[in-house]
């Protein structure tokens, strides 16, 4: 005879538990930090870096770059009401407004003094020349 035993979790547990579960995802994805899609070409004298930013302002970009790191961050600011009425609030906002970084390491060095940015039609293409010198040191040993 087979008999059933009701668990120490009956189904409105499970419910309750899958609820909290998925109530807490959709807090980390709303709250999740959202960068660019970026797309990385290399030649044999360059790297080519393109990222989306739809609705940036190009005065909120800055790209700055060492021997062989690119970092760009931007702002995307969130619209002003206009006129003297507020605009209503919005019953859907799936666009993420705020400051992001992200950062591009190369596996050797770069011409920092030579890297170009435009930006047009809300994409950013940065031409970053690998250095054409690498600096090497002797050591001499002493004994």
């Amino acid at each position: 005879m087979l008999t059933l035993r009701q668990s120490a979790f009956d189904r409105s547990a499970f419910d309750r538990l899958e609820t909290d579960l998925f109530k807490r995802l959709e807090q980390q994805l709303h709250t999740a930090e959202r960068v660019p899609a970026a797309e990385v070409h290399e030649t044999e004298t360059a790297y080519s870096i393109c990222l989306e930013l739809p609705g940036v302002e190009r005065d909120s970009i800055d790209v700055k770059a060492t021997d062989r790191n690119l970092v760009i961050s931007a702002e995307r600011r969130a619209p002003q009401p206009e006129g003297s009425e507020a605009s209503p609030a919005a019953l859907l906002s799936e666009i993420r407004y705020g400051t992001w970084s992200r950062s591009f390491r190369f596996p050797s060095g770069i011409d920092r003094e030579a890297v170009q940015a435009v930006y047009r039609d809300g994409l950013l293409t940065v031409e970053v020349p690998k250095a054409q010198t690498l600096t090497s040191v002797n050591v001499k040993v002493e004994g």
